[in-house]
Parts: structure tokens; C-alpha cells; sequence
């Protein structure tokens, strides 16, 4: 896949099929968009994903924002679907300030050479969002493309939206948000060294340190699965700060594997959040720490089916 990102100066090869928007997340209505464009892939149209950096809501919002995926979670799950091209376009005072049908005639026709544009009913772009799908579909006589506008999904009478997730995600509710995404929520990293707290109790952990733009549900304990090289392992997740053995103030999501006990340092994994178990709570003493831990291995096991 090739990403463009930090730059308006592209131009692509030959004609293509774009998906505009935010993708925070890649629940189902936008899965239900990009099965539109693996479609008119399988025509010979380039399959073009078309996002914003920084996103909207942070660049407008003035402030940091947490999304439902990293900038490489996404890539990676853009490339896992089979998107051609990339653009992760600069969304600043200039390109913010561009009139809509500008946006549309330089961009989208002028440098993705768009055959078909596919998009949700909410999509917004160019001055004071002004632009939307009633616009794309204007203007697709004059500069000769198709518009196929996709609506909403909806489950058990909610709309699917990536604020539905992320509201549940809040809230610790991580049986809706996989119903609403498809999947389970992720987080994805690279193991990082800890204080081998877990190890010294003879419950050793990997530990991931997500960055700051990562939404996660609230501390506590979560049972998960962790994917590492292509292998799934059922495991117990603590999120969260470790107060009983750290006085720092640095969030991360501590993982035991049932049946691991290799060397898991420096490895990319990606930890499946299943359903949430307890809160993140202080212990008195490490022999209480060391008690819970067991108490919650051993009633991750049987939620596991592990024997």
C-alpha cells in the first residue's frame, strides 16, 4: 500500500475509486463503504482511502484527542483489506479554508483522478464543512464521476457510529463496541521492558506502552486474547497505572498469556479486550497483589475454557 501523507502534491497513476472520511475505528458502516470499493477494485479502479491529519475533531477542537486507532493501526488495517493508496491529507488553515467544489475538482478529480466516490451520509469537507455528499453528487455531471453515498448501519435500533463506540468504550462495555466494530477492540505495540513485578511473582506479563492518542476503557481488569505471530493466545489484561508497585503515573496494559512463557520483548502484538472483568484497585501489601492475581488468572482460565 503505498501512504501519502504530509503533502498536497500527489498525483496517482490512473484512475480511482476514493473513500472520504475520518475511519476512526472501521465499524461496520465503514466496512459496509470499503466492500463498495473493493468492488470497483476488482474493475481496475486504484482503491484509494482518503483521510484527514490531523483529525478533524482535534484540529477544529483545538486540543489532543484519542481515537479508536493509531495512525498504524490503521495502516495496518488498510493494507489487511487490500487499499491501494493512502492519503493521510494535511488538514490545516489552508487546506481547511479551501472552497468545497475547489476541494473537488483539485483533489479528488484533479490528483486522485476519482472514477467513483464513495462516502457516508455525514461526510463533511472544505470551508466551514460545507462540503457533503448533496455536492459530490452536483457536481459529478461536470466532472464526470459516480457517487455511491452509503447509509448508516444500525443494530438493535442505534446507529453505528464511531461516537457510539467510543461512548461504550467509556464505559467498559466491550461487548458493544465489537458488536458495533466487527471485532473486538484492539491495542497493538511493540512489548516494551517493565518492572517484571509479574515475573518475580511467578505470573510473568508482557507489557505494552500505548501511546497518548489511544482511547482505552476505563483501568481495571480485562479478560482478552493477545495475537503474536500469528498465534492467539487466551489471556487476562490489567489496564491501568499498577498502584500497589508504582508511585508513576504512566498508563499501560499489562497482559499474562496462558500457556507463554517464552521471551516476548521487542514483539509486535495486538491484545483483543474482551469483556471487562474488575476495576484497577490498590492492594496493601504484594502478597494481597500476588493473591488477586492468582484469584483472577485462575477465573480467566475458566472463562477461557482452559482446564
Amino acid at each position: 500500500m503505498q501512504i501519502i501523507q504530509g503533502t498536497t502534491d500527489f498525483m496517482l497513476p490512473q484512475q480511482s475509486v476514493v473513500a472520504i472520511g475520518k475511519f476512526d475505528g472501521i465499524h461496520l458502516g465503514h466496512q459496509k463503504l470499503f466492500a463498495k470499493v473493493l468492488e470497483q477494485k476488482e474493475k481496475g479502479l486504484l482503491a484509494v482511502a482518503f483521510s484527514f491529519d490531523p483529525p478533524p475533531r482535534a484540529f477544529f477542537g483545538g486540543e489532543d484527542v484519542q481515537e479508536l486507532m493509531t495512525r498504524e493501526e490503521k495502516r495496518t488495517a488498510f493494507v489487511q483489506m487490500g487499499i491501494d493508496v493512502l492519503i493521510e491529507f494535511p488538514l490545516n488553515k489552508e487546506t481547511a479554508a479551501t472552497e468545497p467544489e475547489r476541494f473537488v475538482e483539485e483533489y479528488i478529480v484533479g490528483k486522485l483522478r476519482a472514477s467513483v466516490i464513495a462516502a457516508g451520509t455525514d461526510l463533511s469537507f472544505g470551508s466551514k464543512g460545507a462540503g457533503n455528499t448533496a455536492l459530490l453528487e452536483s457536481l459529478s455531471g461536470t466532472y464526470g464521476y459516480r457517487v455511491e453515498v452509503i447509509d448508516k448501519v444500525r443494530m438493535d435500533g442505534e446507529e453505528v457510529s464511531s461516537t457510539a463506540i467510543r461512548d461504550a468504550i467509556g464505559r467498559g462495555d466491550m461487548q458493544k463496541a465489537a458488536a458495533f466494530l466487527g471485532s473486538s477492540y484492539q491495542v497493538s505495540g511493540v512489548v516494551s521492558h517493565g518492572r517484571q513485578i509479574g515475573r518475580q511473582l511467578g505470573m510473568p506479563t508482557v507489557n505494552l506502552l500505548p501511546p497518548g492518542e489511544k482511547l482505552l476503557p476505563p483501568n481495571g481488569v480485562y479478560y482478552s486474547r493477545v495475537w503474536m505471530d500469528g498465534v492467539c493466545y487466551p489471556s487476562i489484561s490489567n489496564i491501568g497505572y499498577k498502584p500497589t508497585v508504582s508511585a508513576t503515573k504512566v498508563i499501560g496494559v499489562e497482559t499474562y498469556l496462558y500457556g507463554f512463557r517464552e521471551d516476548a520483548y521487542d514483539r509486535q502484538i495486538t491484545v483483543d479486550l474482551l469483556l471487562f472483568k474488575r476495576a484497577e484497585q490498590k492492594f496493601d501489601s504484594i502478597e494481597h497483589l500476588k493473591a488477586q492475581m492468582k484469584k483472577d488468572i485462575e477465573e480467566g482460565a475458566i472463562f477461557h475454557g482452559i482446564k
